[in-house]
């Protein structure tokens, strides 16, 4: 589970296989998406059995070695039942971004593609998904010594007039940029300082705000949850994260090497780290972390909204293999194995 927005950070041309590659009508990407807690990993197993499919994680959490009850990370059980791609790639102190997980997922493919299998991507990682089949804008490369000045003058201004700056020289940006995302708002900054163009229009270039231009064929399938059943997922998933060893998994992580960059944007990381501290009983963190997914999955509502995604209404309690059908119809593909008693 990623807690960050879709970070703005420049990346190569959109990944091969795309429209714009030699051949014509590829093979479109097979996608399973949905928000948080709304019930992706259950059912891409049963598609993907049935399939005769591997699942390529879509997720920015799942690459971390060691953060396994915290994100929700399918077991060992599960991945005993489909084989699952880019899962456990990298410690939690080093930094994975988005350019490192298009190479990972472009080679997965591959790899799949080349022994004859299907493969389905699975996740809530909304700028994974948007990165894969537009690509990303083609910002300038970065200036160190331009970086470091911007992020230090928006330190010294702090959050409010950081932000307000940004809102009067690029508002587009501004609206879709918090005000506590420091990291974002000087990257907005530093692009319209290094170009003269605002980040939005650089991203307007690569067809980030309306239509898709040139993106890459997929059929993707999301799961939709009502609100209410959403939030009482959330909360159970929660408690049993907190009694399945989500502290202790903590604590072991930061005995070692500890929390980079990208690992400690963990949805509910920050949470736990204050129940370890002594800051917060666990009831109190428990309603913390429900409060920050909630939030988290309207985000993510938000950002596939933004996507071409089939909705489908999440299973609910003796719905899987029938919703698992539907989905395969969706997808386009026939079974490959008997449906299981």
């Amino acid at each position: 589970m990623d807690a960050s927005a879709p970070a703005d950070e420049p990346a190569p041309a959109p990944a091969p296989g795309g429209a714009g590659d030699a051949g014509a009508d590829p093979e479109p990407l097979r996608v399973l998406v949905g928000t948080t807690a709304s019930g992706k990993t259950a059912l891409s197993l049963e598609v993907a059995e049935r399939a005769g499919a591997e699942i390529v994680s879509m997720d920015s959490m799942l690459v971390y070695r060691g953060m396994d009850v915290g994100t929700a990370k399918p077991d060992a059980a599960e991945r005993a039942r489909v084989p699952h791609h880019l899962l456990d790639l990298v410690d939690p102190a080093e930094r994975y971004d988005v350019q490192r997980w298009l190479a990972d997922a472009e080679a997965a493919l591959a790899d799949v593609a080349r022994r004859g299998r299907r493969a389905l991507l699975v996740g809530g990682t909304a700028l994974y998904l948007k990165a894969l089949l537009r690509g990303l804008f083609d910002g300038p490369p970065p200036d160190p010594a331009l970086r470091a000045r911007v992020r230090e003058r928006v330190a010294a201004l702090g959050p409010a007039a950081s932000h307000a700056e940004l809102a009067r020289v690029d508002p587009r940006s501004a609206a879709r940029i918090h005000a506590n995302d420091a990291r974002r708002v000087a990257r907005a900054l530093e692009v319209l300082e290094q170009t003269g163009r605002a980040l939005s229009d650089w991203q307007d270039q690569w067809g980030w705000h309306g239509a898709a231009r040139g993106a890459r064929p997929a059929i993707v399938v999301g799961l939709e949850v009502d609100p209410a059943g959403l939030d009482e997922r959330i909360r159970a998933r929660t408690r049993a994260m907190l009694a399945g060893g989500w502290l202790d998994e903590v604590r072991a992580v930061r005995a070692g090497r500890g929390f980079g960059p990208t690992a400690s944007q963990a949805l509910g990381l920050s949470e736990v780290l204050r129940l370890d501290a002594g800051e917060l009983t666990e009831e109190d963190c428990a309603a913390l972390v429900d409060l920050r997914t909630r939030q988290f999955a309207r985000r993510q509502r938000t950002w596939f909204r933004k996507l071409p995604v089939r909705w489908v209404p999440a299973p609910a309690e003796g719905e899987l293999e029938a919703r698992a059908g539907e989905v395969l119809e969706l997808l386009g593909w026939d079974p490959l194995a008997p449906t299981r008693d």
